[in-house]
């Protein structure tokens, strides 16, 4: 019970600074309100709060030394749920076109779903780390997200405008 509390804690915690990240970002808050909400469906509750959280609430340490996992290698019942939730627009794989011969082929994005992506981001960095800069997770990991290249633009151009950094 208590590793479902505390996965309940950190969602609520997460959607909190998307909400944050969402105004922010420009983005409506009707957004910021329905974000994630797959992960309260059964289908995604349970595998997520066994994966990330031990049963004394504890938090597993499943992400590397970037802050990204590869669902690949979890289990079965991870996979289908990674794979639900992913259909959520904010999230790079919905825009992915998956050819019969397994080519991978990235779709432009709507404006709105970058800026709810960056504010997934900043929730995410708040609620795991207490980073409010998703700028270093991006650049760790922009290799591994299959981007078109005009999202992938628009990713950093926004990402420079809304969180600058500070020149060496």
């Amino acid at each position: 019970m208590r590793n479902h509390l505390a996965y309940l804690k950190y969602i609520l915690c997460h959607k909190w600074y998307v909400a944050i990240g969402c105004y922010k970002m420009g983005v409506p808050l009707w957004r910021a309100i329905v974000h994630d909400w797959t992960k309260f469906l059964p289908c995604e509750w349970s595998p997520y709060v066994h994966h990330f959280f031990n049963q004394d609430g504890t938090r597993r340490q499943v992400r590397d030394s970037t802050g990204a996992y590869d669902p690949n290698q979890q289990g079965e019942s991870f996979q289908r749920a990674w794979l639900h939730h992913q259909k959520l627009k904010h999230h790079w794989q919905a825009w992915i076109s998956l050819g019969d011969g397994g080519s991978l082929v990235p779709i432009e994005w709507p404006v709105v779903y970058v800026r709810e992506l960056i504010a997934d981001w900043y929730g995410a960095g708040m609620a795991i780390s207490g980073s409010n800069d998703p700028t270093p997770w991006y650049e760790a990991n922009k290799e591994s997200l299959v981007l078109h290249d005009d999202t992938r633009y628009l990713i950093e151009q926004m990402l420079r405008e809304y969180f600058p950094r500070e020149m060496p």
